[in-house]
Parts: C-alpha cells; sequence; structure tokens
C-alpha cells in the first residue's frame, strides 16, 4: 500500500471501520508522485516471471498485481489487510490471481513455494521486521527475489515527511515505524536474503506534472538531488552443492592421469566421496564405483565467465562477413531488433526455463562445470538435477547505455564481491570512452569485472591494473561483431582476465571455440589460456572450494578426455568437445559417452538420457525428452542446434 506525501497532517478520529478500508475509496484516484518514481524504477528491475510463482504482500487495490499479471506467471498471489482493499484489486485482475485478506506481517504461503515477492510501499506498517524477514527467507526458493520500496526513512525524518491520505477534506494519519535502511539490510541478511540491488531515487522530470497540479513546484526543485525512495531486491542465497543423492556415488578414479596445474601431471588414484576429493594419488578404498581411467586425462571443469543462458539454442544473428562490422554494440542490438524480430521472437516462444537447460547444456557439453550467468538468478539454476553450477554471487549490469541505476547498483554491491557488466564493446570513439566515463563515476576498483573490453586501450588498462580490476573477454563473439577481437599484447598485459564464451547469439560456438580462437588466432600461449578457463576466473569470481582445480577437499569438479598429452594446457588448447567423455560436476556423473556409460551402475544412470551431438552420441543428466519436445514443438522437428551442431534425441538407441 502507498502512501501519500502530505507534510502537514491532522489526525482523523479513529473509526470503526480499518484506515485501509477508507483509503480503498479514494486510492486510485490521488496521484501520488512517489507511485510514480517507484514505477519506473521498479520496473527494469522486475525479474522474468514467466512460469514462476509470485507473491505481491500488502498489494492494496492491485496497482502491481496487474502489472505482473502481464509476465505471465505461473502463479500470482496478493494479500492484504483490508477488504476494501482487496475487493477493488479483484476489479482489476483475472480469475486465476489468488487474492486473501491477511495480516501482511504472517505469510500464509508454504516453505519455499515463491519465485518472486513484493513488497511495495509496506515495509514501514511492520512493528516486527525480524519476524517478517524471516518469513519472506522461508516461502522464497533459493535464488529466488524479495523485492522492497518504501519512503526513503532519511528523507521522511529530515523533512517530516508524514504518512497520511485525504479522505474526501479530512486527512487520515498512518501509524509507521522507522526502519533505517542500515537495519533493514542487516536483518534480512542475517537470514539469507542477499542485497543484489539497491538504489535511492530522487524525483525527476516525469513526476513535474504531479508536483505542478498540486501548486508545489518549489517544492519538486528543492527534492531533485534528495532520494525520494529506496528500491531493495534481495536475493535467497544458494548453496555451493544442492545436489540430491540421485545419481551420486563414491568413486575411485584409479590409474589416472590428472592435471596439477598447466604444465604438469600426476599419477594415481583420485578418490571421491560425497561432493568432494577425499584423496589424490593413493586409494582411499572408498566404498563405490571404479573408473579405469587408463588413456584418459584428467582436468579440472571449465568455468565459463561469462555466458547468456537463456540464448543457448539461438542462431547466430548480425550482419555477413563481407559486411561493413558493427561500431558497437548498441548498433548490433537496434538492427539485429529491426531485422530479424521475428526469428527472435521465434526462438522466444520457446519456454526460458527451456532454453536456460539448452544454455547450460551447449556449456556441459564442452567440459564447463561452473558459469557466470549475466542476467538475473532464476530458480532453475538452484534445483539439484541443473546441469552445471550457476555462479550466484556477484552484482551486475548490463552496460553503462542499458542501465540508468548503474551506479546506484554498483555501490550497494559489497566490497570482496564481483561487480560485472558490459563495457568498451566496440570499435568506436564511444565504446572506447564507457571506460572514462566509468572511471570518472567511481566504478573502476577490485570489484569491477569488465566484459569484452574491445575498446580499451594501454593507458586505461594500466588504470584497470592498478585498482585490481579484472577483464572477460569473448573473442569470438567480438569478431563476428565488429571485425576484431582485442591483441594479444593488450590481453597479456591485463592482470586478472578470464575467457567467455558469450551467448550463442554472437559467438561462434562454444568455450572450446573461443579457446582455439585465443590461440590460433589471438596468440596467446597454452599456459594463459588454461588459466584463464581454471584458476583465473575462479579468482576473479571469488570461487571457493578448489574451483579450477584438482586438489584434496575441492569439489569434484572434474573432465575426463580421451588421450594422452604432453602436459595439460597442450591438452587444453587442441580439445574439441567429443573428446570429452566424462564430466563430474561435484563428484556426479553428470555427462558420459557410450563408453563409459557401460560402466556406470543402474544408480548412477538413473535419471541420464541420451543426445546425438552432430554424429555423437552423449548421455546426459537432463530431461531430454521433454528439453527437444518444447523447444521442437516451436521451433520444428529435427531443426535445433546448439553451438552450430546438430543435436537429437537418440532415446531410441
Amino acid at each position: 500500500m502507498t502512501p501519500g506525501l502530505h507534510m502537514d497532517a491532522q489526525t482523523l478520529p479513529k473509526e470503526e471501520r480499518n484506515v485501509f478500508d477508507l483509503w480503498a475509496e479514494v486510492y486510485d484516484v490521488q496521484s501520488n508522485p512517489l507511485v510514480m518514481l517507484e514505477e519506473r524504477h521498479i520496473r527494469p528491475l522486475l525479474p522474468a516471471l514467466d512460469g514462476r510463482d509470485v507473491l505481491d504482500i500488502g498489494c492494496g487495490t492491485g496497482r502491481w498485481l496487474s502489472i505482473l499479471e502481464q509476465l505471465r506467471p505461473s502463479s500470482l498471489t496478493g494479500i492484504d489487510s483490508s477488504a476494501e482493499m482487496l475487493r477493488h484489486a479483484r476489479r482489476k485482475v483475472s480469475k486465476s490471481t489468488f487474492l486473501y485478506q491477511k495480516d501482511c506481517s504472517k505469510i500464509f504461503s508454504e516453505d519455499a513455494s515463491k519465485d518472486f515477492v513484493l513488497v511495495s510501499f509496506m515495509l514501514s506498517y511492520l512493528s516486527d521486521l525480524s519476524s517478517f524477514a524471516r518469513e519472506c527467507a522461508r516461502v522464497i526458493r533459493p535464488g529466488g527475489y524479495v523485492l522492497i520500496s518504501d519512503m526513503h526513512p532519511r528523507t521522511a525524518m529530515e523533512r517530516g515527511w508524514k504518512r497520511n491520505f485525504h479522505y474526501y477534506e479530512a486527512e487520515v494519519a498512518l501509524e509507521t515505524h522507522a526502519w533505517s535502511l542500515d537495519e533493514i539490510v542487516t536483518i534480512f541478511e542475517a537470514e539469507g536474503l542477499r542485497v543484489s540491488t539497491l538504489i535511492e531515487p530522487a524525483f525527476g522530470e516525469p513526476e513535474r506534472a504531479i508536483f505542478e497540479s498540486a501548486g508545489k513546484l518549489s517544492e519538486l526543485n528543492e527534492l531533485e538531488m534528495v532520494p525520494a525512495i529506496y528500491i531493495l531486491q534481495l536475493q535467497k542465497q544458494v548453496l555451493s552443492s544442492s545436489f540430491s543423492s540421485s545419481g551420486m556415488s563414491d568413486l575411485e578414479l584409479v590409474n589416472a592421469r590428472y592435471a596439477t596445474g598447466p604444465a604438469m601431471w600426476g599419477e594415481g588414484t583420485v578418490s571421491i566421496k560425497d561432493d568432494r576429493i577425499a584423496s589424490i594419488g593413493s586409494s582411499t578404498r572408498v566404498a563405490g564405483l571404479t573408473f579405469d581411467l587408463s588413456g584418459y586425462s584428467l582436468l579440472p571443469g571449465l568455468i565459463n565467465a561469462h555466458d547468456h543462458l537463456e540464448f543457448g539454442i539461438f542462431p547466430r544473428l548480425g550482419r555477413n562477413v563481407n559486411d561493413l562490422p558493427y561500431r558497437n554494440f548498441v548498433e548490433w542490438a537496434h538492427e539485429i531488433h529491426a531485422i530479424h524480430s521475428d526469428m527472435i521472437q521465434r526462438y522466444q516462444s520457446v519456454s526460458k526455463s527451456t532454453r536456460l537447460w539448452w544454455g547450460a547444456i551447449r556449456n556441459l557439453l564442452c567440459g564447463v562445470t561452473t558459469v557466470c550467468h549475466h542476467n538475473p538468478f532464476y530458480p532453475e539454476f538452484s534445483t539439484s538435477d541443473f546441469p552445471v553450477r550457476v555462479v550466484s554471487k556477484f552484482g551486475w549490469s548490463h552496460s553503462l547505455t542499458f542501465d540508468p541505476a548503474l551506479v546506484n547498483t554498483f555501490r550497494a554491491t559489497p566490497h570482496g564481491t564481483p561487480f560485472v557488466l558490459h563495457a568498451a564493446e566496440g570499435v568506436d570513439l564511444e565504446s572506447h570512452s564507457e571506460f572514462s566515463q566509468l572511471d570518472s563515476q567511481g566504478l573502476i576498483d577490485a570489484r569491477t569485472v569488465i566484459v569484452h573490453g574491445l575498446a580499451l586501450d594501454a593507458n586505461q588498462v594500466a588504470i584497470l591494473n592498478e585498482r585490481g580490476a579484472s577483464l572477460i573477454v569473448c573473442p569470438t563473439s567480438n569478431k563476428f561483431l565488429f571485425g576484431a577481437a582485442i591483441s594479444s599484447n593488450l590481453l597479456t598485459s591485463v592482470r586478472r582476465s578470464a575467457l567467455g564464451s558469450d551467448a550463442s547469439i554472437t559467438a561462434e560456438g562454444d568455450l572450446l571455440d573461443e579457446i582455439r580462437f585465443a590461440q590460433l588466432e589471438i596468440g596467446l600461449d597454452a599456459s594463459s589460456i588454461y588459466a584463464m578457463v581454471t584458476s583465473s576466473p575462479a579468482d576473479i569470481l571469488r570461487l571457493q572450494d578448489g574451483a579450477g582445480t584438482i586438489v584434496e577437499s575441492g569439489l569434484a569438479d572434474l573432465i575426463a578426455v580421451k588421450g594422452i598429452y604432453g602436459s595439460p594446457d597442450a591438452a587444453l588448447v587442441s580439445l574439441t568437445f567429443d573428446q570429452i567423455e566424462l564430466v563430474l560436476l561435484a563428484g556426479r556423473v553428470q555427462m558420459a559417452s557410450p563408453t563409459i556409460y557401460t560402466q556406470l551402475s543402474d544408480e548412477i544412470r538413473s535419471g541420464m538420457e541420451p543426445i546425438e551431438v552432430a554424429g555423437h552420441l552423449r548421455w546426459l543428466r537432463a530431461p531430454l525428452r521433454r528439453l527437444f519436445d518444447s523447444a521442437e514443438s516451436v521451433l520444428g522437428q529435427g531443426t535445433l542446434q546448439i553451438s552450430g551442431r546438430q543435436v537429437r534425441y537418440a532415446g531410441a538407441v
């Protein structure tokens, strides 16, 4: 429920009716600049809600419910303490939207039943914030979001703002509690809800008409640089390993030739217990399955530092190789939506959940076990059967161009947590100037992770290094869009760098294609490339548990490749997807070649289905029949491709 903005209120004597029932009569006809300000800043923050379960706490007359319905959630529920508010809301929303009259401080939903909870202008009415935060954490699924907005507490205190509304000729005062932003953040984070975004917007030009009609333009001028509201988005933490026991077994990888780093192999037995590497070198005699890895080489699971998983089945979209390249990514984005709008709409008609799965499978097939997905963290990522691990703890923004709230989002990202954004993505002066714009706003420090950086120069890289910032490059995307990739001299001068595949909508293929391009076209040495997909992204993204290495007590994220190589880095740069025959994620078999599959127990095979990729058969722990049906019902039978390779369901094999 949303407050009015009235400074000198006279309290109306209490009536028998709920005060919010009175407000319901006039709520929708009274203009409110706070509502307008909130709405224009929250809309860009809303995650994709298609197929999600959504709850609006303190839904009032249904202002946000009618907006949320348009985003096609699987279920939408509004609760409010006022029967009159809900009566007005029912007129605005569809019959499928559930409305309940409840005490908003006591959420009645089941545990882990919601993906998104909205709390709009309601928090300051609560007397027990700790209990409410605990309730929010209880009903939100891992990876889900709570989005809170309210009048800015500091500004309200400094300027004497009260919660009141006009009821015909009278003004009605509302009882509130002054929670500071620090208190709110501390209380919610104590319940495992981490801040992903905090913005504190001030009134601007869009609100001018409301102030003018109220005869308060002078007040608007005073408030133009003062935060009027805050918008706080929190995300429920995801455990680093959330796998069920299905498909897991203690393993011994005997006769293993395992990477100890880019240059050296070790030899012996790698024992895995639960999700960890229990020992390396000698057997611990775990009670489980034994794999003989004679003739194989064991590498750490690869880390893809940049991807957009929802585009995993999209074709490449852009200009032909003989056409003039784009100057910057904005030019590309505008052009493809003008020229390829029908194709984009067609692929987007495939459910986002299905597309996210295919994006994960694209990575799994090339030996990637951990992905940094540069977009919202969707509930699928925290399920026990998702094919890869998706990084959850980082701040992010798209870019300067597409995110007006970038500065606030960056400042809300805690020190020690990476902040990822696209920058200097192009070859023109505008792209080059982005780094200076970021720097002038204080956005280049040890948190900063720039993606692409094609337009950076040596001086800017020197600043990047001095501040401890990082760079992630996606060279085949840059070559496709701009006809150029970052030079070897510039890239090797960056102290903290990693490699990403980018989305299939611009990339040549998968992370292995980026590795080959980095060696053959850019000229990087094998040792540098090895680090850029293992230890370096683990450092940049602050990953724990031995990510990117094969070490005792580390998570058992491993890939076994066919063949014997002189060194691990030599193996990696020559690798093709068909040579990857086993992928373990936290000790669980996620992918197996037919040769490996025959060695698996029935328990481990449970949940694995066959797929043919460019004529090569693989068994994946994924609901492939459902995923093929979901995608091909929209795109057509036999049309599905991943990384430019034809894929088909091989269930009949």
